[in-house]
């Protein structure tokens, strides 16, 4: 890494020190990231095998898992990774090896997932406990991952770019993702963030992006947002009352 220790740990004492935060590409993404990797083993640890309807429904989770995480490297590769190697040569080296084994560890995953739907009955209480802690183990090894990259990663970029300059690479990633999967995003993307991220994503997406697609990141997300959530979500966006409510 093109960046020395000392170095790094005074930029993320002044990032941290400043009354204005720094633009922190990987925030949301990453909340949204350990939501759904959380929920999805939950969803695993709990699923009655022997239910048919269960069994297809989890497994179909842990795939759209999988899916996701697979797209979410390819992005920090493609743009984040790019950025970083522009100005800090070798930078990102570490963790794009990583990227590489996380890559096998889902082609595996997602194997015995698929697996389990052919798997006889009687062995498939062991076959789901074994998908269970190897997906522990990734969901582990990939929370790791993602503190080194919201801590070193974002050391070395604020070091080297702007503001200005980091807010054009993250619209630029997130003009790339298909409509669909954006979508998918949200649903774990808004409810997971804290009321002041939620409300400075969406005025964003207001500012940038056509008023229906607004309106739809808004009815993808308030299903997944308590009342008091939702309440707050549409006072700080002035969004006109309903009923008690807010009309969308």
């Amino acid at each position: 890494m093109n960046i020395d220790s000392n170095e790094l740990q005074q930029v993320a004492a002044t990032a941290a020190a400043t009354d204005a935060p720094r633009v922190d590409m990987y925030a949301g993404i990453h909340k949204a990231m350990r939501a759904l990797m959380a929920d999805t083993l939950l969803a695993l640890g709990r699923m009655d095998c022997d239910d048919g309807l269960e069994l297809a429904q989890t497994t179909q989770q842990v795939l759209a898992l999988m899916d996701a995480c697979a797209s979410h490297l390819k992005h920090e590769n493609e743009f984040i990774h790019a950025a970083l190697e522009a100005r800090a040569p070798g930078a990102s080296a570490v963790i794009a090896h990583e990227h590489d084994d996380h890559l096998a560890h889902i082609g595996r995953l997602a194997g015995a997932a698929t697996a389990l739907l052919r798997t006889p009955a009687a062995q498939r209480p062991a076959a789901v406990l074994a998908l269970y802690r190897d997906l522990s183990l990734f969901i582990a090894e990939n929370f790791h991952h993602m503190h080194v990259e919201e801590t070193a990663h974002n050391a070395v970029l604020w070091a080297r770019y702007t503001d200005a300059e980091l807010e054009a690479i993250h619209d630029a990633l997130v003009a790339s993702i298909p409509p669909e999967e954006m979508m998918g995003i949200v649903r774990w993307l808004v409810p997971f963030m804290n009321p002041a991220e939620r409300t400075a994503l969406l005025a964003d997406m207001r500012a940038k992006a056509p008023e229906a697609v607004f309106h739809a990141v808004l009815d993808a997300a308030r299903p997944h947002l308590t009342q008091g959530e939702w309440t707050k979500l549409a006072r700080s966006l002035g969004l006109p009352p309903v009923d008690g409510l807010v009309a969308v």
